[in-house]
């Protein structure tokens, strides 16, 4: 008997469904049974026309005038983002940032297990980051056999993130969190998210401005650095 597609559910909507996960875990946390739309809404930011469109795609979950019940639409949420599963996950990069993510608890929290990490300096092959012992990144290709890894992280520097992506999609990793401020060139098949702290710290900068004009300030203006 063939099985129905999954639909499928828009990038915008999907980058809402972990907001929304971590307000339920919070409620849930609180005890509160059920939540509506408009709650949930202002919880996270957006309007209630939005958070109804998002989680319909999920199913009919929710009850006019009653809400959603927060651990069933929960539990709905943790399943469409397959968090109801262990996923492995695999470091390119054993510096700082790399060293500072494998300790991260909060990535186990949420269902991932940083399975191993690699690097191509044979100064910190064998060193114990985050519970597992760093491994050359010629055995990347191996690890992600033997463990099962699903996931990369790049945490290298910009000049060596691109060599850490072809090494990761030699290996047969789908999916790569890429912490390098470089744009990555992969196979479509690939999936890159990337995460740019100096990009949000841009923008933060705007907002911190209108705070200050706001205010009145008027801070002595310096060119940044190229």
């Amino acid at each position: 008997m063939a099985t129905t597609p999954r639909r499928r559910i828009p990038e915008a909507a999907i980058s809402r469904l972990p907001v929304y996960l971590r307000i339920l875990s919070e409620l849930e946390a609180e005890e509160v049974a059920r939540v509506s739309s408009d709650e949930l809404a202002e919880l996270a930011g957006v309007n209630a026309a939005k958070v109804r469109k998002d989680l319909s795609y999920l199913g009919s979950f929710g009850t006019r005038g009653v809400g959603y019940e927060v651990k069933f639409l929960t539990y709905q949420i943790q399943r469409e983002l397959g968090l109801n599963q262990t996923w492995n996950v695999v470091i390119v990069g054993a510096g700082n940032l790399g060293q500072a993510l494998a300790n991260y608890g909060g990535i186990i929290q949420r269902g991932f297990t940083i399975a191993a990490v690699v690097d191509n300096d044979q100064s910190k092959v064998g060193v114990e980051v985050g519970g597992v012992r760093v491994r050359h990144v010629d055995e990347l290709a191996q690890l992600a056999q033997s463990k099962d890894i699903n996931i990369g992280i790049i945490a290298t520097p910009a000049q060596h993130a691109q060599a850490a992506a072809d090494v990761l999609v030699k290996a047969g990793i789908g999916s790569i969190l890429n912490f390098a401020p470089t744009v990555l060139s992969v196979p479509q098949t690939v999936h890159v998210r990337k995460v740019d702290m100096a990009l949000e710290l841009q923008i933060l900068s705007y907002y911190e401005q209108l705070r200050r004009q706001a205010r009145g300030d008027n801070p002595s203006e310096q060119p940044a650095s190229a």
